[in-house]
């Protein structure tokens, strides 16, 4: 495994398993369990993913170090604002069980993050968090909110991959250090993506499959990426990055599949509503 050292000096290993969309019913139990037993040591989840309470499970249950397994978890915007906030933080700590979240991100960009911003910060002080970080800040949106923060986020989490590959964004954030975690690393499944020539080629070469092609080009790149699958075989591989590494004028070839879009606008308008209608964290 390869770590990132973040901006306030904490390593984050640069593998994460993700847990979006999967049900609280045992299966992101089982899910988490598989990731551990394949040697994964990084799980991210979040308030609105309402599986908490499994992944905490899940890492308790191992039989491995707390200090050995990073968690992440993220605020929802319900719970935005300080007072608000603080509640939330605690309520995600109840929830994984834990004492400590080794990082804790806003989850969207939307309503008083400031204030929200500031219990993280408090937090952090008090231990209970070890970094923080942000989620879905596109340049404009990162312009809006970084500036006003006492402490620069050690991350933001967005939608990247190939076919969007977050330059200027990735620029801005550099002069903090601030590094960039990458969600649908793999495109949500884009077919486009994994059958593109390019990686087909290099998949070929290496004797891997699409999917190891495009995140050991990320994890070159510099990006800590977050793949998600409930399937222990592809779980497994998509750990299976570390015995190569693609040549200079290969990571070129990716590089040039950036088209500059994603599937995800958080400037439309609109967003931040559908949002909180969508998902309550509670009543």
């Amino acid at each position: 495994m390869d770590f990132v050292t973040l901006n306030d000096g904490n390593q984050i290993p640069a593998v994460g398993f993700g847990v979006f969309m999967i049900p609280n019913d045992g299966s992101t139990y089982q899910a988490v369990t598989a990731a551990l037993k394949s040697g994964y040591r990084h799980i991210d989840t979040a308030a609105a993913y309402f599986n908490e309470s499994e992944v905490g499970k899940a890492v308790r249950d191992s039989g491995i170090p707390r200090e050995d397994i990073f968690v992440t978890s993220k605020l929802w915007l319900q719970d935005y604002g300080y007072e608000a906030a603080k509640l939330g933080i605690e309520t995600s700590l109840k929830n994984l069980g834990l004492d400590y979240m080794d990082l804790y991100l806003l989850h969207q960009p939307y309503g008083d993050v400031a204030g929200a911003w500031r219990a993280l910060e408090e937090a952090k002080a008090a231990g209970k968090i070890k970094s923080i970080g942000v989620s879905n800040m596109t340049p404009k949106i990162f312009h809006e909110f970084v500036p006003q923060f006492v402490t620069k986020p050690a991350v933001n989490q967005v939608e990247c991959n190939p076919f969007f590959q977050q330059k200027e964004l990735r620029g801005i954030m550099a002069q903090d250090n601030i590094h960039l975690e990458a969600y649908f690393p793999l495109g949500h499944g884009d077919e486009k993506l994994l059958t593109h020539p390019v990686i087909a080629a290099l998949a070929e070469k290496y004797h891997k499959n699409a999917g190891q092609i495009v995140l050991r080009f990320e994890v070159q790149e510099g990006f800590i990426v977050l793949p998600k699958s409930v399937n222990p075989e592809r779980i497994a591989g998509n750990l299976d990055l570390f015995d190569f590494a693609l040549t200079e004028t290969e990571m070129e070839q990716m590089r040039a599949l950036d088209t500059g879009r994603g599937t995800h606008d958080p400037e439309a308008p609109g967003v931040a509503e559908m949002l909180l209608s969508n998902y309550k964290v509670h009543d």
